[in-house]
């Protein structure tokens, strides 16, 4: 089993506007080490190269993205502990705080690719219902197998590979 997630982000200004110039200007880079980054296995791309041109629930203030990773922690140490963590810091300037979960990651078999419309619907889930095992955050998370990510890490059960 492989690790699907899918985030949201609402612009403060349209994506032209120089006041998202240094995230534009960072996005290639942010997006390249995070490929590059231990886990990850695959990025959801248009012909452009990242998905800043996706537009989804009706609302084009908001910035898609979906990834795949072998494990939660492999997404965290790529979130918290590589320079991403400086961009996501400064989310702020360009970004309104989400009117709900921005988050949500769900397990998927090896090699299956996600659709925009799969991942939409498991935000949707975890809007809905909250945080479970067929929708998860990082603060949340689920093993594989449905148990609670941290349960099994605090009874000495490696995370998942």
């Amino acid at each position: 089993m492989h690790l699907a997630q899918t985030n949201l982000a609402w612009m403060r200004y349209p994506l032209d506007d120089p006041r998202m110039a240094p995230m534009r200007d960072e996005i290639d880079r942010i997006n390249a080490l995070g490929d590059r980054s231990p886990g990850c296995i695959w990025r959801f791309q248009t012909p452009g190269g990242d998905a800043t041109d996706v537009r989804v629930l009706d609302d084009p203030r908001i910035l898609y993205n979906l990834t795949i990773w072998r494990t939660v922690d492999d997404l965290r140490r790529y979130v918290y502990h590589t320079e991403h963590v400086a961009f996501f810091r400064r989310r702020r300037e360009w970004f309104v705080p989400p009117p709900k979960p921005p988050l949500a990651m769900w397990w998927i078999p090896e090699g299956h690719r996600p659709s925009i419309d799969e991942s939409l619907a498991r935000l949707e889930r975890l809007w809905r219902d909250g945080p479970g095992p067929e929708a998860f955050t990082l603060k949340t998370a689920f093993d594989p197998d449905g148990a609670p990510a941290l349960a099994a890490r605090r009874a000495g059960v490696p995370p998942p590979r």
